[in-house]
């Protein structure tokens, strides 16, 4: 498993990321710890999660995927040998996360997050801590490919100056080592460079976006700011939850997909994207692998990526994400992949 350098720190993370955002749902604690296990035999040394995990968001299971990354860890001994990246919420009205009130960026919420993270993963500190979405009222992922109207800042949207302060002492703390972001724009990426090069605070050195054969829209201007300024790619949804992997192929509703059990794959059911998917996946088997293999071969391809964050429910899938690096990707592959892009563009942002 190839390890390459995360931005500009000294973290050397393995091309594969574990997703772990099923651990607590359509995971049990046994499963996500026989993951781990698969993954790490592999050479992945690179756990991704969030306070927000598992997924769908609720509030009697929220916090659970940190406690079964925290149970692993112990019982394996294996925490210097683990980059753990986690995520602190952005602005949300849901009042789980911080006992009965609505949550911001600000001091007092993101303290709350890192020190009950910390708790669950049975850990004195956090490798990548990641805003999970911005502060501000921007569309979720923060790159559409269509802008209607812009919100105005709406009167208690919180300074990313004030922010990025907060992250400060948490590196001063001990409690992370490196700063992140994540589901950011380009806009929002640059000023908090700014602020950390005024000296309020650090430089991030990820930042986590989708990105996929049918949502490239980091390219368009997020590639060249993350490339000069030394921010590493931590793409997450290779297989648009699961589009990219066939199994929904023709109209096919698997039982105990995501699909079948949350319907909550919106994103990735825009006007378009049912014809998308049937082209990619139709590429794939053309070239001879099967759909999901050619989506995370694509992604592990890229040269901005810093790691592809894969995730699984059955460890035939994870099996088949892990095997994707042994795919040799080509340039008849690639012209292939930004021949039909050219035509259908993105339409999943």
């Amino acid at each position: 498993m190839e390890k390459r350098r995360l931005g500009r720190s000294e973290l050397m993370v393995s091309q594969i990321c574990l997703g772990t955002m099923t651990f607590g749902e359509q995971n049990s604690e046994q499963e996500a710890h026989a993951q781990m296990d698969l993954a790490a035999e592999r050479g992945v040394n690179f756990l991704d999660m969030a306070e927000l995990y598992p997924i769908p968001p609720k509030p009697e299971t929220q916090g659970r995927t940190e406690l079964y990354v925290g149970s692993w860890i112990k019982a394996r001994g294996n925490r210097a040998d683990t980059i753990i990246a986690s995520k602190v919420v952005g602005r949300t009205d849901n009042d789980w996360f911080r006992g009965g009130r609505s949550s911001r960026l600000v001091r007092a919420d993101i303290v709350d997050a890192i020190d009950k993270s910390l708790a669950r993963l049975q850990t004195d500190y956090i490798d990548l801590y990641q805003i999970h979405w911005p502060d501000r009222e921007i569309p979720f992922g923060s790159n559409p490919m269509r802008v209607t109207a812009l919100s105005e800042p709406v009167a208690d949207e919180t300074p990313i100056a004030e922010t990025l302060a907060v992250f400060a002492e948490l590196v001063k703390a001990g409690k992370i080592r490196h700063f992140g972001l994540s589901n950011e724009s380009s806009w929002g990426t640059m000023r908090y460079v700014l602020e950390a090069e005024r000296g309020v605070g650090p430089r991030p050195i990820a930042l986590q976006n989708s990105y996929s054969l049918v949502n490239r829209t980091y390219e368009v201007n997020l590639a060249e700011t993350c490339q000069r300024e030394g921010i590493g790619l931590l793409a997450y949804s290779p297989l648009a939850q699961g589009y990219l992997s066939g199994k929904y192929d023709n109209g096919a509703l698997p039982e105990g997909s995501r699909k079948a059990l949350f319907d909550r794959l919106q994103r990735y059911e825009k006007p378009g994207a049912a014809e998308a998917f049937a082209a990619y996946n139709a590429m794939a088997r053309e070239f001879g692998l099967t759909p999901a293999r050619f989506a995370h071969a694509f992604v592990n391809a890229r040269p901005f990526i810093a790691a592809n964050i894969i995730g699984a429910t059955t460890m035939a899938q994870l099996e088949e994400a892990l095997s994707s690096i042994d795919v040799g990707w080509t340039a008849e592959m690639q012209e292939a992949v930004d021949g039909l892009h050219q035509r259908i563009g993105n339409p999943c942002f």
